[in-house]
């Protein structure tokens, strides 16, 4: 035994140290067992070498079936490639969670367990699993926070970020986002909020039924956690949540309009531990959007998915989302299985080079940035672009109002302050749904979506310039392609827009885009 425990001892060390041989590198990230005492456990990914073709799923243009094609593919890979790894770690008592949207499994283990799984020619790495907080904005000067008790029920009337980007129009025009499913990633939500719990759609205006309408993917909360873990009824630990999701479709029916799709129906999911996230809570999270499960986390069902989904946190380099092979993959494979992913851009600003977390650096990310209520640049939006990986990717892609925004405050309270590129990111998924029940033949057809989105947008230009993007053209690395403009967006879609519906080049390809409107 001494004998097996020194050469685990040997193949980590190596691993650790990158002295392992030319023709296999380390697999485990020296960021997995750091700060982690000697012999100690963590929790980290392993990472199979084995993935799905989904090449086939864009020539599959009804939206259920694509998304119905990348679930099965995604899970026949999983489930055959994992079960003898799976099998392994149970008998030997080492706790084990598989996860599908990408082939890999999360793993509480030892040194000694990641290295003899690292040894395995069909793990191909060893990622690291680490918390990291919720990055919020820093505090606008000459700006106090406004706070709205729930005595104010009844006397806000429409947000004047709403009105900017023109969704009171389009529901004058019947368009409300119905028939649309929105999932909301973040701190959990207060469903029976008066702004929230008419659009849950676990609330059916009698019962509630929080099966395949909510999931907590929060397995290991700190004792202090007052949702504690796994709850199997909503839950907001933080608020950051209910606040999004409010922006997104709230509204109470007595005056409170503060969402912008308020037809649209809420799903959402836990994924962060009063504010601490970790790649596997993100990825859970994916995961039911694409497939939610029943209350057992059992039982997955495609057909009930999310259309779009928000998602106003980062995964720092810190938490292990470096690589590309985790969070990047189930940001794309959600994206294949034709679901829009809205991410806020981060609030790292104001210098160039600052939108800097997975996973609004992703090409397949509709990354947003945040404006006030005259279109000028939050001080704290980030700016692009995208530099740590090289491809100088423009990022953001959009922005819109992210600066004092009014919504909601559980338990069913209100504020007027809500900051940050987390307020911007529900605007656009609120407005995707207003977009797809105004051009049904849009939906699932992701590319066509943020071309629209994107060729609808209001132009600003930028007296900051962040290479090789100017300020004063468009777009540029400070306000993407512009303001969102959900009227604009609705024009140009009830026009001919069968282009939309074929494969349209990258849109980060910035020569060859479709260009934005001029005012």
């Amino acid at each position: 035994m001494a004998q097996v425990k020194h050469t685990l001892a040997v193949v980590l060390a190596l691993a650790l140290s990158g002295k392992g041989s030319r023709a296999e590198p380390s697999k485990i990230d020296a960021r997995v067992f750091a700060g982690v005492p000697e012999g100690g456990r963590t929790s980290f990914l392993v990472v199979l070498r084995e993935r799905a073709d989904l090449s086939p799923a864009s020539a599959i243009r009804d939206p259920a079936q694509r998304r119905l094609f990348v679930f099965d593919a995604l899970r026949d890979v999983a489930f055959r490639t994992q079960a003898p790894l799976l099998e392994e770690l149970r008998a030997e008592g080492v706790r084990a969670r598989p996860h599908y949207l990408v082939n890999m499994i999360e793993v509480e283990g030892t040194p000694e367990v990641a290295a003899k799984l690292a040894a395995r020619s069909e793990v191909e790495k060893i990622a690291a699993n680490r918390p990291a907080a919720l990055q919020r904005p820093a505090p606008i000067p000459g700006r106090e926070t406004l706070a709205l008790p729930a005595s104010a029920l009844g006397t806000l009337g429409i947000g004047a970020n709403l009105e900017r980007i023109g969704a009171p129009a389009v529901w004058s025009l019947g368009f409300t986002g119905q028939g649309i499913v929105i999932g909301d990633a973040d701190t959990g939500l207060a469903w029976e909020h008066p702004a929230i719990k008419p659009h849950y759609r676990g609330w059916n205006g009698a019962t509630a039924d929080h099966s395949y309408n909510w999931h907590d993917a929060v397995h290991d909360a700190v004792s202090t956690n007052p949702c504690g873990s796994s709850s199997p009824t909503p839950c907001d630990d933080d608020g950051h949540g209910t606040s999004t999701a409010g922006l997104a479709v709230g509204d109470d029916g007595a005056g409170n309009q503060i969402g912008v799709a308020p037809g649209a129906r809420l799903i959402a999911c836990r994924n962060m531990d009063q504010g601490n996230g970790t790649p596997a809570r993100y990825t859970e999270c994916f995961e039911f959007f694409l497939a939610p499960t029943d209350s057992a986390g059992s039982a997955p069902r495609p057909d009930l998915g999310a259309n779009v989904i928000n998602n106003s946190w980062s995964c720092p380099a810190s938490e292990g989302c470096t690589d590309p092979n985790v969070l990047q993959g189930v940001v794309e494979n959600v994206r294949a299985a034709g679901i829009l992913v809205v991410v806020a851009a981060g609030n790292a600003g104001d210098a160039c080079d600052t939108v800097l977390d997975a996973p609004a650096i992703y090409e397949a990310s509709f990354s947003i940035g945040a404006t006030d209520d005259v279109d000028v640049v939050a001080p704290f939006s980030s700016r692009g672009p995208v530099t740590q990986d090289g491809s100088n990717r423009l990022k953001p892609d959009l922005v819109a109002p992210g600066v004092f925004v009014l919504t909601a405050v559980p338990p069913n309270g209100y504020t007027a302050s809500f900051s940050g590129t987390s307020a911007s990111a529900p605007h656009v998924a609120g407005a995707a749904a207003l977009l797809w029940s105004a051009a049904p033949a849009l939906l699932g057809d992701v590319d066509g979506t943020e071309s629209v989105l994107l060729s609808s947008a209001t132009r600003l230009v930028s007296s900051q310039d962040c290479p090789p993007f100017p300020g004063s053209e468009v777009p540029n690395a400070v306000f993407g392609y512009g303001r969102l403009d959900v009227p604009a967006a609705v024009a140009l879609a009830a026009g001919p827009f069968d282009r939309f519906l074929a494969p349209l080049p990258r849109r980060h390809d910035a020569t060859r885009l479709v260009p934005p409107r001029t005012p």
